[in-house]
């Protein structure tokens, strides 16, 4: 019985997202060699020109939103994610895949597939962000927006959450152990 109300719980909390904002539409892909399901924390890749950005904090503090969300906890030393991120001024191409959705991945987890290149057209004022596995040192995960995207404004907060959010959603893992942790709360 409790574990079923920590899953309602937690479905409440992820429908009640959905009525606050809109969804922008999204384009991500991954690499085949992430260990998805053993990460549990992140910090941020100290590049300068994210930290001099104008709205830098406000891009960072809902990317820790999301990812506490997630049960990742920020870590400054030996993180097992690193985040990157950048608002595009220009449009830009940039090469992409096609791949099987995240999650129907997910439930294989097979390493050996092969990668599709296709090219993306991002429009300016396009937030870009990506998941590097620091011990790998390579990217597992990006996430960008698709040409509708140029319309945010980016000085706006409530905007910036929605373009975050919109991004991470499609980052579809849970922190290893968070949901075990949690479930044994209940219990």
């Amino acid at each position: 019985m409790k574990r079923h109300v920590l899953i309602l719980f937690i479905l409440s909390i992820s429908l009640s997202g959905c009525f606050l904002y809109s969804e922008l539409p999204v384009e991500y892909d991954y690499n085949y060699q992430g260990k998805f399901h053993k990460y549990k924390s992140f910090d941020f890749m100290g590049v300068e020109y994210t930290k001099s950005m104008a709205n830098s904090g406000m891009i960072e503090s809902s990317i820790v939103s999301h990812m506490k969300l997630l049960g990742y906890k920020l870590k400054n030393k030996r993180p097992d994610l690193l985040i990157s991120y950048r608002v595009y001024n220009d449009s830009l191409k940039l090469r992409g895949y096609t791949q099987p959705a995240i999650e129907s991945w997910a439930k294989t987890s097979k390493k050996n597939l092969n990668y599709s290149p296709k090219s993306v057209k991002l429009d300016n004022r396009t937030l870009y962000l990506q998941i590097y596995d620091r011990k790998k040192e390579t990217p597992i995960w990006q996430g960008y927006a698709t040409q509708e995207y140029g319309k945010i404004n980016f000085t706006n907060e409530r905007q910036i959450k929605n373009a975050v959010r919109s991004i991470l959603d499609k980052y579809q893992f849970f922190a290893d152990g968070f949901l075990t942790e949690n479930l044994q709360m209940v219990n």
